[in-house]
């Protein structure tokens, strides 16, 4: 029988949950693949295999350790190491807490100062999951909306712990409106385009009501409508969401 077992490090507490064990065999089938003769999800397995060679790999998240076992008539207690830590991401503007559905977090290996580009080593964390990482340090690439507003923060995650990580975001809500009159209805089928003062285009739409979130500034809304361009410059206050009215004359 092999008993498994994990734990945090090796003066740190046990693992009790979140853990996928499989067993596979030693040497690859005829096709080169490795079988898995067995898989559980037990903080502390107990699996019954004949004696025998085997490949243990255990998972927690993205931490995972592997090793050859030699299994023999009695039991064999294998313990493997997992320096496995936690994190949670939420963002905010100021006290308000930013809807899950509006943010999202991308998580990079090392820091945001050492220059090298590299992918992503999960492109895309929803805020309040935990996610369980290798000790050490990361950067984390938070983008509120579609636009412009962005936030870029080193973390250290320590294994066994949770670390829980605030974004804070500097940004606001605005909806764009073109009217005839001040006050009154939008007309329908607007292209959008919302440039900064260097004249970058920071977000295109078209809709009678687009929202965008924008990071605090001055910007200029363009808007075109039956042939006609109409446009007004505007200023974003850091939490403070509005409408941004353009007058079609």
């Amino acid at each position: 029988m092999l008993s498994l077992s994990a734990r945090f490090g090796k003066d740190l507490p046990n693992i009790n949950g979140g853990l996928v064990w499989r067993v596979f065999a030693d040497r690859p089938d005829e096709t080169g693949a490795f079988k898995m003769l067995r898989e559980d999800r037990g903080a502390t397995p107990n699996i019954v295999l004949p004696p025998g060679n085997y490949v243990v790999h255990v998972a927690l998240g993205l931490v995972s350790a592997v090793r050859t076992v030699n299994l023999k008539a009695e039991t064999d207690r294998e313990s493997f190491l997992l320096p496995a830590g936690g994190l949670r991401l939420e963002g905010r503007v100021g006290s308000s807490k930013i809807p899950q559905n509006q943010i999202s977090f991308a998580i990079y290996k090392g820091s945001q100062f050492d220059g090298r580009e590299r992918a992503p080593i999960v492109p895309n964390v929803a805020a309040g999951d935990i996610l369980m990482l290798p000790e050490g340090t990361y950067y984390i690439v938070s983008n509120y909306g579609d636009a412009n507003s962005v936030v870029r923060s080193d973390i250290r995650v320590q294994a066994s712990k949770l670390t829980d990580v605030t974004i804070t975001h500097r940004a606001a809500v605005i909806t764009l409106k073109l009217v005839s009159d001040k006050g009154g209805e939008a007309l329908a089928n607007t292209a959008w385009s919302v440039i900064n003062p260097g004249g970058d285009v920071i977000k295109e739409s078209v809709g009678a009501f687009p929202k965008v979130v924008l990071s605090e500034g001055d910007y200029r809304a363009i808007a075109k409508y039956e042939g006609k361009v109409f446009e007004r410059s505007f200023n974003v206050v850091n939490g403070v969401d509005g409408e941004v009215e353009v007058l079609a004359r």
